[in-house]
């Protein structure tokens, strides 16, 4: 969900939860080890036989040919190898890299499936050693419950780290639930299932200004009707314009400073960003409220393998959004272990720390804790009630050794149960 629960808006994670039968969810998680178990042992395989074609080693996420020792003979291509079905990276004159993760997903909300998911890393000019490497690929969702998205995207650095621009659009068919607006909503635990289908377009232009730091403009367009699905138990109160198409319009812009050496798995440095959208019927929104998000990341270095990161975020809700314009917990990774959408409310307040760790073949490891929780603003605003903890843990697994581009599969734990996601890059 989030703003764009219209449909993929928040990463492509869909960690999405709801109750089920207590063997269902038994089932499920099963079902769902061993998929990864066998997921991870393929990739196991994968990367040994390609280090032992390409003559490299890998260590820390650092490559290096062996210069005294001649390179193994090239083992003979197998038609049979599972290189198809296997995140795969492809260099093209040592500046660019091509990622292909068709991801697994098994979710109790979504229902198992397959998350494909491609990017293209480059650099726009082969002269420009400043900007950083520039992005451009897409994601999939089909599940077995109905869900059906896509989403095409686009992060373009050039003139030298001048300027910056972004552009994304998606579209969808979700099934998922409402618990309400509220702490007490998503405690109670009664939830209504919806079905939301539409699309969104999303650019954004930024330059920069001086002491790293870029400042620009973003525009949002989406469109989407949410329809009620049928339920066996009791539920909330349908929100407003059941049935309706609503069209979100809104202006807004972007404050960034990044000192981080590598955007992909950074080991130092900070990421400062802060967003405003001013949504507004003016512009052809249905609604019209405003919507605020603040971010900080640190990176710390305490070995050539190990990482500590610290994330902390603050959301905040003005006007008279919809309920899916609300600051929602559990999107972006803030945090794992929560089903998104469950916790909903005007601010959100959320701080994680992670340790990474980078082992041989190609493999990582993290461990990360963090506390948060949503609230309706005034003398509520963030009581000891409000607070949800998480816990977790996960593996990395190497898809490009020259970006560190990291496939990630993480077991976040909460206060209502736990969530399995799996995702490309760092969670933040």
């Amino acid at each position: 969900m989030g703003r764009a629960s219209f449909l993929l808006a928040q990463r492509s994670d869909f960690q999405l939860r709801y109750p089920r039968p207590k063997a269902d969810r038994a089932w499920n998680d099963l079902s769902l080890l061993l998929l990864s178990a066998f997921f991870w042992t393929l990739l196991a395989t994968f990367a040994q036989a390609r280090e032992l074609q390409s003559g490299e080693v890998t260590t820390g996420g650092q490559t290096s040919s062996s210069q005294n020792n001649p390179a193994p003979k090239e083992l003979p291509s197998d038609p049979k190898a599972p290189a198809q079905h296997t995140p795969v990276e492809r260099k093209h004159d040592g500046q660019e890299s091509f990622i292909v993760a068709p991801l697994p997903i098994s979710s109790p909300a979504l229902g198992t499936g397959i998350v494909p998911v491609f990017a293209y890393i480059f650099h726009l000019s082969s002269h420009d050693k400043t900007s950083p490497p520039s992005v451009i690929g897409g994601a999939g969702l089909v599940t077995n419950n109905g869900s059906r998205a896509f989403v095409l995207a686009g992060d373009l650095f050039f003139h030298e780290n001048t300027y910056h621009a972004t552009a994304a659009y998606a579209h969808g068919n979700l099934n998922y639930d409402l618990y309400g607006v509220g702490i007490d909503a998503g405690k109670a635990g009664i939830r209504l299932p919806l079905n939301q289908t539409g699309q969104f377009f999303f650019a954004e232009f930024s330059r920069r200004v001086g002491w790293k730091l870029f400042l620009g403009t973003r525009v949002f367009m989406g469109e989407s009707t949410i329809t009620v699905r049928p339920s066996d138990g009791s539920t909330i109160p349908p929100p407003p314009d059941v049935g309706l198409r609503t069209n979100l319009r809104s202006l807004g812009f972007r404050l960034q400073r990044d000192t981080r050496p590598n955007r992909f798995y950074p080991t130092t440095g900070t990421f400062l960003d802060f967003t405003a959208d001013f949504f507004s019927q003016g512009l052809g929104s249905k609604y019209s409220y405003q919507s605020y998000k603040f971010t900080f990341n640190k990176f710390a270095s305490l070995s050539q393998k190990q990482v500590l990161a610290f994330d902390l975020s603050f959301c905040g809700t003005g006007g008279k959004p919809p309920f899916y314009g609300n600051c929602i917990y559990g999107t972006n990774n803030r945090l794992r272990g929560y089903k998104a959408g469950r916790y909903l409310d005007r601010y959100m307040l959320v701080t994680q720390l992670e340790y990474r760790l980078v082992l041989p073949k190609r493999f990582g490891l993290v461990g990360f804790g963090g506390i948060g929780g949503v609230a309706p603003g005034g003398d509520q605003l963030f009581s000891a009630n409000h607070f949800l903890p998480s816990a977790g843990g996960g593996i990395r697994f190497l898809l490009s050794k020259k970006y560190h581009v990291n496939l990630r599969a993480d077991a976040g734990f909460g206060k209502d149960g736990h969530t399995w996601s799996m995702g490309v890059a760092e969670a933040f």
